[in-house]
């Protein structure tokens, strides 16, 4: 069990050590002192603001991991999480427009339904595509991200702009019933106030992460899932039929995309315009990917990278190097942890190969090998 946990916790730390180490490097080259910058962002970093910025930008992080997640069980590349999102966080800040005021509950349920069922169907069109026309994911789901973002939502943008909304061009605000509460009391109960705003939609991310594990590994749903994923061929065999599996788990990858853009949505922005937030998609990749698809790793992964976009920004504030250093260790942190895992992964093998082998050779009874006689029978 210990030694089992070592080897989880192994690889993202051999990445996060080999990101610093590539990140003092690079700073040294720009002529930045590395201690220095480290020590700016690590000062800055543990303020609450920016750790309350950190989990608000970690929640939007944690969702598109989490849809990333799903289509990585089945062997399926939803790279269109940032379209997704995107499309379903304009739709809904219309339709939590047009409702009027309706009973907070009722008013905010309606919205996250409306961003995902957005987000399923948009999804659920490469998944048609990819289930009965063998059309490769990554290729539809880019060019959905491209007919979504710079089409549609291009288009319904403009036709739902707020005529008098000066200096940008976004959707009617949503009334107050559809916003989600503030969160930010709970941490406050512990220090002191904090001056900045806790989104909400945090707990809806703790109940999908518990959703996913819970569909994933105790249903039937996710069994089918996961088998289709490891051999479709042996999974129809079984009974399964990989057309409606590939659909549904991209139905439900799209499902959770829908959800990425609402924290800001119903936390802050309370409307969607050319500012609102971008790339959690293709972060939502990378997030995944150092989570190896699990939960409790996705929520670090998460945590870890907006830990970085929150308070990365004072490098470039303090001159101490570019913000783009941010982006730099992000990618390095992924690529680190892709080969340490592969490296680990290879090495538990090997142990428990070796184990196992060790195992069996104890529990073989001993062969007694009988002297030779002289001929003569037994008795004689």
């Amino acid at each position: 069990m210990i030694r089992r946990l070592g080897y989880s916790v192994a690889a993202p730390v051999a990445s996060l050590l080999l990101a610093l180490v590539f990140g003092a490097i690079v700073l040294q080259l720009t002529g930045a002192d590395p201690w220095t910058a480290f020590a700016n962002v690590w000062e800055f970093g543990t303020r609450l603001e920016t750790l309350v910025d950190t989990l608000n930008r970690g929640t939007a992080l944690y969702l598109s991991g989490v849809a990333v997640a799903i289509g990585f069980k089945m062997n399926l590349f939803n790279i269109g999480v940032e379209g997704q999102y995107i499309l379903a966080a304009i739709v809904a800040a219309e339709v939590g427009a047009k409702v009027g005021n309706l009973p907070p509950v009722i008013h905010v349920t309606v919205i996250l339904l409306t961003a995902m069922t957005v987000g399923a169907l948009w999804s659920g069109l490469a998944g048609v595509l990819k289930a009965y026309r063998n059309v490769n994911e990554v290729i539809s789901t880019i060019m959905l991200n491209a007919i979504g973002v710079a089409g549609l939502v291009a288009f319904l943008l403009k036709k739902w702009d707020v005529p008098d909304a000066l200096l940008d061009t976004k959707t009617q605000e949503i009334p107050r019933s559809g916003w989600m509460p503030s969160l930010t009391w709970v941490p406050e109960l512990f220090t002191r106030d904090i001056a900045k705003e806790l989104y909400g939609f945090l707990a809806i991310a703790v109940v999908v992460g518990i959703l996913y594990h819970v569909l994933l590994n105790k249903t039937r749903i996710g069994y089918d899932l996961r088998a289709t994923g490891w051999n479709p061929f042996a999974a129809r065999a079984g009974g399964v039929d990989p057309k409606r599996t590939i659909i549904l788990a991209m139905l439900l990858s799209g499902a959770v995309a829908g959800l990425v853009g609402l924290g800001d949505l119903l936390g802050k922005d309370h409307a969607y315009s050319l500012r609102f937030i971008q790339q959690r998609g293709f972060n939502g990749i990378a997030v995944a990917l150092l989570g190896r698809n699990h939960p409790v790793g996705i929520a670090i992964g998460a945590f870890i990278f907006g830990w970085l976009e929150a308070s990365g920004g004072v490098l470039q504030v303090k001159g101490d190097a570019p913000a783009e250093i941010v982006t730099i260790l992000k990618g390095v942190i992924v690529l680190a942890a892709v080969i340490a895992y592969a490296v680990v992964e290879r090495k538990r093998q090997a142990f428990e190969t070796a184990a196992a082998a060790a195992a069996v050779a104890e529990k073989e009874p001993a062969v007694v090998v009988a002297p030779v006689g002289d001929g003569t029978e037994a008795g004689k």
